[in-house]
């Protein structure tokens, strides 16, 4: 009997003990999970993000800082140096799988010869790895560069060199940025067949040097494919100050359109004393002088002579007019590229400066559309580029003279005058022009 009080009592107690544990228990929060458990609760885990590859290409170059090239020199090494800086500051290309390009320059004195060009662009690819080359101001010392570059297999942009001679030597990676010396009045010829398509008997008078030579001798045979009846194709030696002999010969011919000329002395003078006897003309355009502020001190025989630029300031490429030339934009525009080298450099850019410049520019682009600094994938870009920037339009011959300018055309300038003033406007090409063309010329 008492065993049995003695389980009874047991039981009662072991009940009593569950009854109140039951009554103190209060729900409690389940453990956060740890990072390799989110994917149990469908929360992704929280990773952080990769850094993004940093890749520094050098760009060699030569400049002339001393010789006779070295102002143009300068300038042009001036432009590609601040494009450097701006891409740089705005924190490099950055490419489609995340890589970020930066650029450093690496530059030595070429002393404007030849000889110092090789060993040096020699040095920029053996010694200081240079991924990208500029070449030197001038179609010489470009001409000596290219030889190096291609026997290395370097990409080299061109910049201040317009010999057609050095992209009809073979070469698969050089680019030239320049229009060619051989369209350097072809423009010319286009600008007065769109001004009067019923004007056929054309004068070349220039001087007898090798730029203006070749220049004026592709004009013309250009000028004869497009139907033109050249009457008059003479050249004047080196200095002539008088040209009333040259003058009576283009009256006789019945010329109705002069071209020519050869640097700013003789151009000028041939301007003024073709003004001051009432040449009976309808269009005149000469080599170099035109462009030159200093042409304006002619006064009224500036009036409506026109003349070749590789870019002016004032040329009025935007995305506008890209866009009506059915071409891609890239970079900036005019007004914002020299409001930026005025601020670098406190002086105007001419076109050495806008020259250096769009060499970077170009650069730029090929890497954005290639994706890559791959020097292949760079070139294959360059190959197919076909755009429109502050500088012009910018396309690639990839046939029989691989890599020579074929998008780029000179700016065509002309005197006119605003309110009472004679100031310089570009009248061609359209899509570059800040005013119509004066046709035509009142003597």
């Amino acid at each position: 009997m008492r065993r049995k009080l003695y389980i009874l009592i047991g039981i009662l107690l072991v009940a009593g003990m569950v009854l109140a544990a039951c009554g103190k228990a209060t729900p409690t929060s389940a453990p956060a999970p740890k990072a390799s458990e989110s994917s149990q609760n469908n929360v992704p885990a929280k990773t952080s993000a990769p850094s993004a590859k940093e890749v520094t290409v050098t760009i060699g170059f030569t400049q002339s800082k001393t010789g006779k090239f070295n102002e143009e020199s300068t300038r042009q090494s001036d432009g590609l140096d601040l494009w450097i800086k701006q891409v740089n500051d705005q924190g490099g290309i950055k490419l489609s799988d995340g890589t970020v390009v930066k650029f450093k320059a690496v530059s030595y004195d070429d002393e404007s010869s030849g000889d110092k060009v090789q060993q040096l662009y020699t040095r920029l690819i053996t010694k200081d790895k240079a991924d990208f080359l500029i070449s030197p101001y001038s179609s010489g010392l470009t001409s000596s560069a290219a030889i190096i570059s291609e026997q290395y297999g370097k990409i080299m942009l061109a910049t201040g060199a317009a010999s057609d001679s050095i992209f009809k030597k073979g070469y698969q990676r050089v680019y030239q940025l320049y229009t060619p010396a051989s369209h350097y009045l072809t423009g010319a010829v286009d600008l007065l067949q769109s001004l009067d398509p019923n004007v056929k008997k054309v004068a070349f008078i220039y001087e007898n040097s090798k730029f203006s030579t070749a220049v004026v001798k592709a004009a013309k045979e250009y000028a004869e494919k497009k139907g033109y009846d050249v009457v008059m194709f003479e050249g004047y030696d080196k200095g002539t100050t008088d040209f009333g002999s040259f003058i009576n010969k283009i009256q006789d011919s019945g010329a109705e359109a002069v071209m020519g000329g050869g640097h700013f002395q003789d151009g000028s003078t041939l301007a003024r004393q073709i003004y001051e006897k009432k040449l009976p003309i309808k269009y005149l355009a000469l080599l170099v002088a035109p462009p030159d502020p200093s042409f304006a001190d002619l006064g009224d025989a500036a009036l409506g002579v026109v003349g070749p630029s590789q870019w002016e300031a004032t040329a009025n490429y935007s995305p506008e007019s890209a866009k009506a030339a059915g071409l891609t934009w890239f970079g900036p525009t005019s007004a914002d590229f020299v409001k930026a080298y005025k601020a670098a450099y406190n002086e105007d850019p001419d076109y050495h400066s806008a020259g250096g410049y769009v060499a970077g520019l170009v650069l730029q682009k090929a890497i954005m559309d290639a994706g890559s600094v791959d020097p292949d994938k760079v070139k294959a870009a360059l190959d197919k580029m076909d755009i429109l920037t502050f500088f012009g339009h910018i396309k690639f011959n990839t046939a029989d003279a691989h890599g020579l300018q074929i998008g780029h055309e000179m700016i065509y300038i002309q005197w006119q005058k605003k309110d009472g003033k004679l100031v310089k406007e570009v009248v061609w090409p359209k899509e570059g022009a800040t005013a119509a063309p004066l046709y035509p010329l009142k003597h």
